[in-house]
């Protein structure tokens, strides 16, 4: 069995060979995965560290895990969580609602900070989904550019699950159009800089069609075991 360094090598080795000279910064997707192996990750040299759910966010930061490297928030955020984000995640990478920029703003503002986030695209526009239609996302970034306690940094999708990383390109390049026309209009608290698209099974195909972030799980930590209900 691989390390967690020796994945994250083979990965970065993936990540510049599908990069073509272009910065991909890497993030270690880290659901289900406690606070030492976090660590190792870190010491390999991930870029960033990211969170699916905000209790395993709150119990490793408290563990330290993250020292060292940007924390980002990868998950659906429910908004009676927004407390204990903002402030503490560096990047809020799932924020599909104006509602939630409200909240976020409004909490920012209390803590006296400015609080950076993505914008989540349901570019498959699937039902079971979170993330803002793509027609949706011009007035959402208007919205969130007229927050003082808001700093747009760009967008993020989960494309729908394909039968291989080549049936998920159109929708990575779909993205990649929204994230260019979006930089082109020069919105105030907003710059593109960041476009997070690709996983474990995708991230090279996503980083052909433009994607400077890519948020790699099971590709660094290993498989996740996920418990079966008692009695299965």
């Amino acid at each position: 069995m691989s390390s967690i360094a020796e994945n994250v090598a083979a990965v970065r080795a993936r990540i510049d060979a599908a990069a073509g000279g272009r910065r991909v910064l890497l993030v270690a997707a880290s659901k289900m995965n406690d606070a030492g192996r976090v660590r190792e990750a870190v010491a390999a040299g991930v870029d960033a560290c990211g969170e699916n759910r905000v209790q395993e966010l709150v119990e490793k930061n408290a563990a330290h895990a993250y020292d060292g490297r940007p924390l980002h928030f990868i998950g659906h955020l429910q908004r009676n969580k927004v407390k204990y984000l903002v402030g503490v995640a560096d990047l809020i990478e799932s924020v599909d609602s104006a509602e939630l920029i409200e909240l976020i703003d409004r909490r920012a503002e209390k803590l006296g900070v400015v609080q950076s986030i993505l914008l989540e695209v349901n570019i498959g526009r699937e039902a079971a989904k979170s993330g803002l239609a793509p027609e949706d996302v011009e007035k959402t970034v208007e919205f969130a550019a007229s927050r003082r306690h808001i700093k747009l940094r760009g967008l993020m999708a989960i494309p729908p699950v394909g039968a291989s990383p080549e049936a998920s390109r159109p929708y990575f390049a779909a993205m990649r159009e929204l994230f260019i026309d979006i930089g082109e209009k020069k919105y105030d608290n907003t710059s593109m800089d960041f476009l997070s698209m690709g996983m474990s099974g995708d991230f090279e195909a996503a980083i052909a069609e433009g994607a400077n972030m890519v948020r790699v799980g099971s590709a660094i930590f290993g498989a996740r075991s996920y418990p079966h209900p008692q009695g299965r």
